[in-house]
């Protein structure tokens, strides 16, 4: 046994640290796909106090320590290498606290996503934070990516759900800013240093939730647009008749919507007829009237021309159905070999975007096949291209093509769900030279000795 691992051992018992084949596989990778190693070990702390010092013991070993939570991500952040060690938060579970006058929510690091949105919902309110892994991704996991979601239009990032955190850093200082003030300006927001960073710059263990009051009902539609111009003008045009009460608004090309429905338990389209485009809208009020008033801008914009045709769900039952053409995303590393992309474009650009990718594509490769669908209220762009249907393609080469192309739309290579390791040699085609360098001098300061996530995130200078 390596030093480093018997003197983590002695500090936190044999209970809390794994090695060998007592590591058990899920430590071994998240849902990038991306080929993994064996760690030197995994620790399992149970406290603030317990992860500090496993960062204080490592940082003196020069030990690299990669953080695990609900190992969902699609970027290849969580992966270790095999001389690493993964620290674990999946012990630290819990809601501490909610305080109805604040709004908040104070949980540690570990707590599900799901355990937050029910715990929100039994209080009365809402956390505004949802995906598709609400019932594996984890709330620190969530902050260190800076998540998106579904909801995004309405409430924002995760970054936005957040008023206080406490954060480890490589030395195994603790930083805790658990304010629940909305108004706090003492200096340099250091909360939203570390919200984004991947765990490259300290482990979040702690955090205060901002909780929105209870929206009374959600309706949700089907709708079908003619072309992308049209589905930003529905977007808008929404918008101005019910303002933040617009949840959802998600767009998916036909491919993506087929391959949606074959998935679903009737494997039949909601419509009698193919459509050039589809969009999942949620309107979400204070006040419940039965979808009356959603169903009455649908119409509206029916006679306008700005819609095609539109499903509207008509109980609990039939808004699931919708939901599960949309959420088909779980089943892509299943029915495909997957190769992900989650980008940002300027809203007005996307559908431009999506016919220049389909050409790149199809030029390089005519057999390919890939599906189009996205969050176009937030600018989110996602693209999944089959692997097996461009063989002895390498996905670093479909990597070149689609980043090339974010790039000259002046585009960001990552919308939510990181950089991780997948990402990292196409950070400088959404970041200058001398943002990179700033960058590099914050991780400098933080974690002199590159200990946490090693790696991650920042290409090599």
């Amino acid at each position: 046994m390596k030093p480093i691992v018997q003197a983590l051992v002695d500090a936190l018992g044999a209970g809390s640290v794994k090695t060998g084949d007592a590591i058990e596989p899920r430590h071994l990778g998240d849902w990038s796909g991306k080929a993994t190693s064996n760690p030197l070990a995994v620790v399992l702390p149970r406290s603030t106090a317990e992860v500090a010092t496993v960062l204080r013991l490592c940082n003196e070993a020069r030990q690299g320590v990669v953080p695990q939570g609900g190992l969902t991500g699609l970027a290849g952040g969580a992966i270790p290498s095999s001389g690493d060690i993964c620290l674990s938060l999946e012990r630290m579970v819990g809601i501490e606290e909610i305080d109805p006058a604040s709004a908040t929510m104070t949980v540690l690091a570990g707590t599900t996503l799901q355990t937050v949105q029910e715990a929100a919902l039994a209080a009365g309110f809402e956390f505004a934070l949802d995906l598709g892994a609400r019932g594996s991704c984890q709330i620190g996991g969530n902050l260190a990516t800076n998540a998106g979601g579904v909801r995004v239009v309405q409430s924002g990032t995760a970054r936005d759900q957040v008023l206080g955190l406490e954060v480890v850093t490589a030395d195994g200082s603790v930083l805790s800013s658990m304010s629940k003030m909305v108004k706090n300006n003492t200096g340099y927001d250091l909360r939203h240093l570390f919200i984004g960073s991947e765990g490259t710059l300290g482990i979040i263990t702690r955090a205060v939730l901002r909780l929105k009051p209870r929206r009374a009902a959600r309706s949700t539609a089907l709708c079908a647009v003619k072309d992308y111009d049209s589905a930003v003008g529905l977007l808008r045009a929404l918008q101005a008749h019910f303002g933040d009460e617009v949840g959802a608004f998600e767009i998916m090309w036909p491919d993506f919507f087929d391959f949606g429905v074959s998935l679903t338990r009737t494997k039949k389209s909601p419509f009698g007829a193919a459509y050039p485009l589809y969009a999942l809208i949620e309107q979400a009020g204070f006040s419940d009237d039965g979808g009356e008033r959603f169903g009455a801008a649908l119409n509206m914009q029916l006679e306008a021309g700005g819609l095609l045709d539109a499903v509207v769900a008509q109980s609990q039952a039939e808004t699931q159905a919708l939901w599960a053409i949309r959420e088909a995303t779980a089943e892509l590393p299943v029915k495909l070999d997957p190769i992900n992309f989650d980008v940002s474009l300027p809203i007005g650009e996307i559908g431009r975007f999506v016919d220049a990718c389909r050409e790149a594509f199809a030029r390089r490769w005519p057999g390919h096949y890939a599906v189009y669908f996205g969050h176009i209220g937030d600018s989110n762009l996602h693209v999944t291209v089959d692997g097996r249907s461009i063989p002895g393609v390498s996905a670093e080469e479909v990597d070149h093509v689609l980043y090339s192309l974010v790039r000259d739309y002046q585009g960001s290579i990552s919308a939510e769900h990181g950089i991780g390791v997948l990402k990292r040699p196409f950070l400088g085609y959404s970041r200058s030279p001398s943002e990179l360098a700033v960058m590099r001098a914050i991780k400098d300061a933080l974690d002199p000795r590159h200990i946490l996530n090693p790696g991650k995130v920042l290409p090599l200078s």
